[in-house]
């Protein structure tokens, strides 16, 4: 049953592969299946057709393979058919009784032994084994004398052998399976494989000799290609052989003569061409020449003539024989309006050579001669013929007369080529060049624009390189460069303004922007606002092509690390950061009367240096660029300002100094910061802004302001200030900051009388407004403890102001009044009282006053 279900699945395979339902490699999975299973099956004596069948699907399951490529698998089944023979040459045996049955069964096993040898002859050669392929083919050469059907085969086997190993490059293998399929072809011929394939396999050994060793294996090489060419006339055997004989470094005798067998036989124009070719890049001219003379001869009514010519040409051009090379161009040039013209494929492949010599004259800087073949191609253009090569062939040579300082002459070729293609870049950039030179700047100007156009066009698509490396971008580029040459700002910033938009290479794109800001640099503080908002124009195409390269900087790290030593996209990209941070820095300091422009170039600033690595030196630029840009919003949120524009530019500010903050918290990290003020600064400028927005959260921030040990007077006189500044007002918190920064004042050991006089001054008119009728006791209490402080100091300390002793006289007395005009008596005695003590205490103005 297994058997039965083997065979089956091995027809199934046979069935399903004929009608290309399955792959060769699956047909071989499928047979190596249904051959094992078979195996299985076999038992101990098994019958003849058993063994038969087990032959069979043993050697067309190695054979199978083989031919996918996996001869290492195919050697069980080669060796699994080889046993079967034997089983089945024994059986065979005995049964039989004469000397005739012994030889009709050899015979019959023969057949399959052969065919199961050169499946493992094949097999070896797939892997490498040359001595196994060798013993195999032996044996089956030595079973040809009784089958010689298979010399054929055989033959082309040992070809084949011999083609493979050529192309490993193991070329003595090569000789000896070329050598082996010529004599077994020799064998029998009536089976040969034929005089055509004999040559064949004689000129690939001649070849293989070649490859193998050149000096030591030439004239086996030689007599290979003559015995291929006895067997059968071939134009490769022909050749080969001039090949063979160049090689030897034959006399120029032995190779004409064999170069005149090519004319006794029918051999095509693009063979002898090639043969001409091989004469000439060996040095052989004379006979190469005569032998291009001999083929025009011999082809000179066909339409291909022109080739030979143009080979001609080449190779007159080759051996610097330039006379002799313009004089054919001009034959063909008379040829082609005297009814004698190129076909269309050699004309393309003459103008191809004209150019090449035009281009090469150009770099040697010989652009009268550069012109002279240039004006051999525009000779097969017709008048006012359109082309695209036309267009690009005028531009060159507009280029050559702008060398020979032939402007009008250029002017003619750029029009005549903006005729032909007038949507070319190309184009469009010489008529770019001569306006420059003509000092026309609107036409360099629209020359420019319509550059700009169609490098966009261009780079919409995935080629972007136009000729020669050479994109849109590069044009732009080299534009502004000449206009910088030439002195034109105005056509250089159109260019680099273009470039910078439209490349894709951002380091061409930063150089544009270097540029751009370097050339108005010098303009901006001497002109107007306009001036100033172009710059910043190009320092945000600098902050967002950083951006871009950022986000793109991981992935160019993981594509360049197999192919480069180093990744330099970072290290550029630093560089590039800090040029432009460093430039937008000094631009905001030169910025002191526009404090919009200030801020912006400040926070510009911060912005490309978040580009750089964070070490201490960047940390701190980032830390006083915020905080710059904090101080500038509030001090212009302090101008008349509507409420809206004020609350934007305080919430703007707080967000500079929370960043500021985070700042500072790493830069503590670094070192010792101490003596910085940023802190302060800090505190300040945060309680303004939150006190201007009235920030519910601001009695909250206050509390950890007043647990600061070591806070200082001034800050808290400061924020005394700031709490009662419109729209802010917080008498409770300014109050405190008072009471706070006396009791530090007081416990100075020389006490400041003056700040001092300033602080209780403050103090005194937030507690005991003027005008204020209705006042609580508690309060008149609280002030009259301000008022005592006072005398104290003023009793103490030699350096009170007058004026504020006459302050505090005045406003005691007055108090004073105030309460003996309510009836309260008692009151107003102690208060007048306070005002008179003190009265002593007055200098040049105490007699005024007395």
């Amino acid at each position: 049953q297994v058997e039965e279900t083997a065979i089956n699945l091995w027809n199934w395979a046979v069935t399903k592969h004929t009608a290309s339902v399955i792959s060769d490699e699956q047909r071989a999975k499928l047979r190596f299946v249904a051959c094992r299973l078979v195996c299985l099956c076999e038992g101990s004596d098994p019958l003849e057709g058993t063994i038969r069948r087990q032959i069979l699907m043993s050697m067309k399951t190695g054979k199978g393979w083989i031919d996918v490529g996996k001869a290492e698998v195919a050697d069980g089944f080669l060796e699994i058919a080889m046993r079967s023979i034997e089983k089945l040459y024994a059986k065979l045996l005995k049964r039989s009784n004469d000397e005739a049955d012994i030889h009709v069964h050899k015979a019959d096993v023969e057949k399959d032994l052969f065919k199961v040898l050169s499946y493992q002859a094949e097999s070896a050669v797939a892997q490498g084994d040359f001595q196994k392929a060798v013993m195999c083919v032996q044996r089956c050469e030595d079973m040809l004398m009784k089958l010689p059907k298979e010399t054929c085969y055989l033959s082309i086997l040992c070809y084949n052998f011999g083609v493979e190993t050529y192309e490993w490059k193991r070329y003595e293998q090569s000789s000896f399976w070329l050598s082996q399929s010529y004599e077994i072809g020799k064998m029998d011929m009536k089976y040969s494989t034929g005089k055509e394939m004999q040559a064949k396999v004689l000129r690939l050994l001649a070849t293989a000799y070649l490859e193998w060793d050149c000096n030591l294996y030439l004239d086996k090489a030689l007599k290979a290609v003559n015995l291929a060419n006895e067997e059968s006339l071939h134009p490769a055997g022909f050749f080969l052989k001039v090949k063979i004989l160049l090689k030897s470094g034959a006399s120029d005798e032995d190779i004409n003569a064999a170069v005149a067998e090519f004319l006794h036989c029918e051999v095509s124009l693009d063979f002898c061409l090639n043969t001409a070719k091989l004469l000439l890049e060996h040095g052989r001219e004379s006979v190469g020449f005569d032998f291009l003379k001999s083929v025009a001869e011999r082809f000179e009514s066909s339409p291909d003539l022109g080739k030979i010519t143009l080979l001609h040409v080449e190779f007159l051009l080759q051996n610097k024989r330039e006379l002799l090379a313009k004089q054919k161009v001009e034959e063909i040039i008379i040829g082609h309006y005297t009814g004698k013209q190129l076909l269309p494929e050699t004309l393309n492949q003459l103008h191809i050579i004209l150019w090449d010599r035009a281009a090469k004259k150009y770099e040697a800087q010989s652009y009268s001669e550069a012109l002279q073949w240039y004006n051999y191609s525009v000779s097969f253009y017709t008048p006012g013929q359109i082309d695209e090569n036309l267009a690009k062939l005028q531009r060159n040579m507009a280029s050559c007369y702008l060398h020979l300082k032939q402007l009008d002459k250029a002017k003619e070729a750029v029009k005549e080529a903006e005729r032909c293609d007038p949507n070319s870049i190309f184009t469009q950039f010489s008529v770019y060049k001569i306006a420059v030179l003509e000092n026309n700047t609107d036409k360099a100007v629209e020359a420019v624009i319509a550059m700009g156009k169609l490098a966009e066009k261009q780079s919409q698509h995935e080629d972007k390189v136009l000729v020669d490396g050479i994109t849109g971008t590069d044009l732009l580029s080299l534009a502004a460069q000449i206009a910088l040459e030439n002195e034109q700002q105005v056509v250089a910033i159109k260019a680099l303004e273009y470039l910078s938009e439209r490349s894709q290479d951002c380091q061409q794109v930063f150089a544009a922007l270097k540029c751009l800001v370097r050339l108005t640099l010098s303009k901006v503080m001497a002109e107007n606002e306009e001036r100033s908002s172009y710059v910043w124009k190009c320092f945000f195409s600098a902050q967002k092509t950083l951006y871009v390269l950022n986000n793109t900087s991981a992935a160019h790290k993981r594509l360049a690390e197999p192919f480069t030593e180093e990744n330099s996209t970072g290290d550029r990209k630093i560089l590039e950061a800090h040029w432009f941070r460093k430039v937008a820095w000094n631009l905001a300091v030169q910025f002191q009367n526009c404090p919009e422009k200030m801020r912006d170039f400040f926070v510009l600033s911060f912005k490309l240096s978040q580009f750089c690595p964070s070490d201490k030196a960047v940390l701190i630029a980032q830390k006083t660029c915020l905080l710059m840009a904090a101080a500038i919003d509030l001090e212009m949120g302090r101008q008349q300002v509507t409420p809206s524009e004020q609350a934007d530019l305080l919430t703007q500010a707080l967000q500079h100094l929370q960043a500021c903050k985070e700042i500072c918290k790493v830069l503590k990290l670094t070192g010792d910061f101490a003596k910085d003020p940023t802190d302060t600064l800090l505190l300040l400028y945060e309680f303004e802004a939150r006190a201007k927005l009235n920030d519910p959260t601001l009695s909250n921030f206050m509390e950890s302001v007043w647990e600061q040990p070591q806070i200082e007077i001034k800050t808290l006189e400061i924020i005394a200030s700031l709490a009662m500044e419109s729209p802010a007002r917080y008498p409770s918190l300014c109050k405190k900051a008072l009471k706070s920064a006396l009791n530090l004042h007081r416990k100075q050991t020389a006490v400041d009388a003056v700040r001092f006089s300033k602080c209780l001054h403050s103090l005194i008119n937030l507690s005991l407004p003027s005008g204020v009728t209705d006042l609580d006791a508690c309060v008149l209490q609280e002030v009259w403890g301000y008022f005592e402080d006072a005398l104290s100091i003023v009793s103490s300390t030699d350096g009170y102001p007058e004026m504020e002793i006459l302050w505090l006289m005045t406003r005691a007395w007055n108090t004073g009044i105030f309460q003996y005009s309510i009836g309260k008596y008692k009151e107003a005695e102690q208060w007048c009282g306070l005002g008179m003590r003190f009265l002593s205490h007055l200098g040049s103005l105490k007699k005024s006053y007395e």
